[in-house]
């Protein structure tokens, strides 16, 4: 089984400088689009089996264009949401960011993991939702020679993926995770790890 996760392409959100992870009415820019066909092009001769996606626009759009060839349907979750950021969301003031930052500090240099902005999510909150569902779909297929494409977003990845792939660490994405970046992995004797990324 191989598992492929890809954060979606330039958003409006993103040259607006909007936090925006609910239901988000920004789509991908038009440089986006062209990101998410560029991977769509390096993903074709793979075998895809099953797409899942995250609800929030920018990425059911980076969804849409990935499964063009494929025509596989797209199964939302909610666990591959970006992270709720409560009553910082939908503002763009240098204030909001500035406690937005605050956030991923205590999560990432503090490890206060129960840490949340008003009326949003914690590191185990988004903890508790991701798991499972890797557990799940690695459980449910594990002699399956299945490749399944994840879209989400790049604080979700950044933040879950090193407890999940057994070969990286948190410092593994110091420098971020792009836009269409996609990070391949394999499950290998029970355990998931990196086998490439690109993107």
């Amino acid at each position: 089984m191989k598992l492929y996760f890809v954060r979606h392409g330039e958003s409006e959100a993103n040259t607006r400088h909007v936090i925006s992870n609910r239901e988000s009415p920004f789509g991908l820019t038009a440089l986006g689009k062209r990101q998410a066909a560029k991977l769509a092009e390096s993903l074709k001769s793979i075998p895809m089996t099953s797409i899942f996606s995250s609800p929030v626009l920018r990425a059911r759009k980076t969804a849409e264009i990935l499964s063009q060839k494929s025509q596989l349907p797209i199964h939302v979750t909610e666990s591959l949401r970006e992270y709720d950021c409560g009553i910082l969301e939908d503002k763009s003031d240098h204030a909001s960011w500035e406690a937005h930052r605050t956030t991923y500090q205590e999560w990432t240099l503090r490890q206060n993991f129960h840490y949340k902005p008003e009326g949003g999510e914690s590191f185990l909150d988004m903890q508790n939702r991701f798991l499972p569902f890797i557990e799940k779909i690695t459980n449910e297929n594990l002699y399956a020679d299945n490749h399944i494409l994840l879209i989400g977003h790049g604080g979700l990845f950044t933040l879950m993926l090193p407890l999940v792939l057994n070969n990286i660490d948190k410092d593994f994405f110091s420098n971020g995770f792009g836009h269409t970046q996609c990070v391949a992995a394999e499950l290998r004797s029970n355990r998931l790890v990196m086998i490439s990324t690109f993107g």
